[in-house]
């Protein structure tokens, strides 16, 4: 599923606007509230939003929410965590609102297996079971 307009999956048009405000002003110097109701074209604002480096707000929470790595997630602060904790939810609540109860079993057993794989517990869960994935 993608966000309301975005082809990223790790931010949201509306619910973030204020990071891509905040972004467009320290990348540009561009202040959108003036910039978009004096006629900033949609193609324009998208080349923009794509070119948001890593060092604004909204790069940095993308960063946050995309991350994988379990030694980086290790040393993530516990603001960090709840950054990140909040976006799968929402992720998986607007995934729940689209797909059939088959497609969202094969997603959450996704997600199970891999909390168990980065608290270790794959191998024996895996071996409690049979060989099945619980």
């Amino acid at each position: 599923m993608i966000p309301r307009g975005s082809s990223d999956p790790y931010y949201d048009l509306i619910d973030d606007f204020d990071l891509i405000v905040s972004s467009f002003q320290s990348q540009y110097g561009l202040r959108l509230s003036k910039e978009l109701p004096q006629g900033m074209k949609w193609d324009e604002f998208r080349d923009l939003l794509i070119g948001i480096g890593p060092d604004t707000a909204l790069g940095r929470v993308v960063e946050i929410r995309s991350e994988n790595s379990k030694e980086i997630l290790e040393s993530f602060t516990p603001e960090q965590h709840r950054i990140r904790n909040e976006w799968r939810i929402k992720h998986i609540q607007d995934l729940a609102k689209t797909m059939s109860k088959e497609e969202m079993d094969t997603v959450m057993n996704g997600f199970k297996d891999m909390f168990f794989s980065m608290a270790g517990l794959h191998a024996i869960t895996k071996k409690m079971a049979g060989g099945k994935n619980y």
